[in-house]
C-alpha cells in the first residue's frame, strides 16, 4: 500500500524527517519505493532532504523531481511551496532505477543499447516510471527508442516543471540531484503498471480514414478535401455545441487500427494548426498516414472532465479484483484551477473512484503515457500510474 504527506513551507531539518518517520510507521509493510516531488525554493537544501527522507523513511529506492505544483492525496497544491512524499509498499516487486544523460540518448543506436545500459531485457519490466528535464532531454526521441526496446511496456511519468525564472528543474535519484538527462524506474516482479491517460478531449463528428496525407499535412478524408470534411462535422454540430468547439478543435489519431471499434483512449490527440478551404487541407501537430482512421476532438473543461470520468470508470472495472497499492498522478501545468475553475480536480476524481488511494504527484510540462500499445508525450493530459498486483 502506499501513505503520502505533505510539507509546507522551508526547510526544517527535524520536522522533515518527523515527517518522513511517521509516513513510514503508518505504511504496512516494509518500504520498497519512496517517491517526492518539491518546489523550486527547495533547491539550495534538495540534498540535505533527500539524505533525511532516506534515512528516516528507510526507503531503499527513492526517487522524484521538482514540480511547480504538487499533488498528494486529493489534493493538488498550485503555486506550493515545500514537497510531497509518497511511501509504498509493493510486495514482490523488482524495482531497478538509472540516470540517463543526453549523451547516452544521443549515442543511442538501437534497443540492445538500452538492454546493456539498464540490464533490463525486454521481458524484465512490466511496465517504466519517468522523470525527465524539458531542457537538455529530448523525450520525444527516447520514447521512440524506448518503445522498440521494451515493446508493449507502459511508460508513465512527466517532464519536470519550475518557475517562471531561470532556476531550471532538478531530477531526484537516491541522494543525488541532477539538473540534466532523465530518470527511469522499471517495475517488475509481482507488482504491474496501469495508465489512465486523459487527454482532455472528447469527440465529435464520426470517425474517418485518411485518404492523402503527407508530413504534416492531411489532404484527404474519406477521399474528400479535408477542410471540406471539418467543414461538414462543425456545420452539423447544434448552434450550443458550436460555440464550445470553435478554437477548441483537436485531431484524434487511432494508433491501434486492429480494434474492432474505436472508442475513448483509443486515440492520440494533436492539435489542428490550421486549414486551407482553397486547396481542401488540414495542418496537424502530428504525421498522420493514409488509412489512420481519425475523428476531430474538442478540449475544454468540461469535454476534459468528461474524458476523465470515463477513463477511471474504464479502469476501475478493468482493475476489479486486482489490488491496487497506489499511484503517481502527472497533471499539466495547463489544467488545474486555470481550466476548470475549481482546485483538486483530477486528483479528486481520482480518489473518488479509485480510492482511497495513497497518490502523490505533481504539474509538469509534458505529461507521458499510453495510447493503444505504445508510449507518446502529451499536452493539457492527466497521466495516472497506478500499482496493481499480477
Amino acid at each position: 500500500m502506499a501513505v503520502t504527506g505533505h510539507w509546507q513551507g522551508g526547510f526544517d531539518e527535524p520536522k522533515l524527517a518527523a515527517l518522513a518517520e511517521s509516513l513510514r510507521k503508518r505504511l504496512a509493510g516494509p518500504v520498497d519505493l519512496a517517491l517526492v516531488f518539491m518546489t523550486p525554493d527547495y533547491f539550495s537544501d534538495a540534498t540535505q532532504a533527500l539524505e533525511i527522507i532516506r534515512v528516516h523513511a528507510r526507503a531503499p529506492l527513492l526517487a522524484g523531481c521538482s514540480g511547480a505544483g504538487l499533488i498528494e492525496g486529493g489534493q493538488e497544491r498550485e503555486n506550493a511551496s515545500g514537497l510531497v512524499l509518497g511511501l509504498y509498499s509493493l510486495p514482490q516487486v523488482r524495482l531497478k532505477a538509472h540516470w540517463l544523460t543526453p549523451e547516452q540518448l544521443d549515442a543511442a543506436e538501437g534497443p540492445a543499447y538500452w538492454h546493456a545500459k539498464t540490464g533490463d531485457g525486454p521481458a524484465d519490466a512490466n511496465g517504466w516510471l519517468v522523470f525527465a528535464d524539458p531542457y537538455t532531454f529530448n523525450a520525444e526521441e527516447w520514447l521512440q527508442q524506448w518503445n522498440l526496446a521494451y515493446p508493449d511496456r507502459p511508460i508513465l511519468g512527466g517532464l519536470a516543471s519550475g518557475r517562471a525564472d531561470d532556476s531550471g528543474t532538478r531530477l531526484f535519484l537516491d541522494g543525488e540531484v541532477f539538473d540534466q538527462g532523465a530518470v527511469v524506474i522499471s517495475v517488475g516482479g509481482r507488482i504491474h503498471l496501469k495508465g489512465v491517460v486523459s487527454q482532455g478531449c472528447t469527440p465529435i463528428g464520426e470517425p474517418w480514414t485518411i485518404t492523402r496525407a503527407q508530413q504534416h499535412f492531411i489532404q484527404e478524408i474519406g477521399n474528400r478535401p479535408a477542410y471540406k470534411v471539418l467543414a461538414d462535422t462543425f456545420g452539423n454540430l447544434a448552434a450550443k455545441e458550436q460555440r464550445r468547439t470553435r478554437g477548441n478543435l483537436f485531431v484524434g489519431l487511432v494508433v491501434n487500427e486492429y480494434l474492432e471499434q474505436f472508442q475513448r483512449g483509443d486515440f492520440l490527440i494533436r492539435n489542428l494548426l490550421g486549414g486551407d478551404p482553397k486547396t481542401g487541407i488540414l495542418a496537424v501537430g502530428a504525421l498522420p498516414r493514409p488509412g489512420q482512421t481519425m475523428q476531430f476532438q474538442r478540449r475544454d473543461a468540461e469535454a476534459a472532465t468528461e474524458d476523465l470520468l470515463a477513463l477511471l470508470e474504464k479502469a476501475r472495472v478493468e482493475l476489479s479484483g486486482r489490488t491496487v497499492y497506489g499511484g503517481c498522478l502527472f497533471c499539466c501545468g495547463g489544467r488545474g484551477r486555470g481550466l476548470f475553475g475549481a482546485d483538486n480536480h483530477d486528483a479528486a476524481l481520482v480518489q473518488q473512484h479509485l480510492g482511497p488511494l495513497g497518490l502523490t504527484g505533481f504539474f509538469c510540462n509534458g505529461e507521458i503515457g499510453p495510447v493503444g500499445n505504445r508510449n507518446f508525450l502529451h499536452g493539457y493530459t492527466a497521466s495516472l500510474a497506478l500499482f496493481h498486483s499480477a
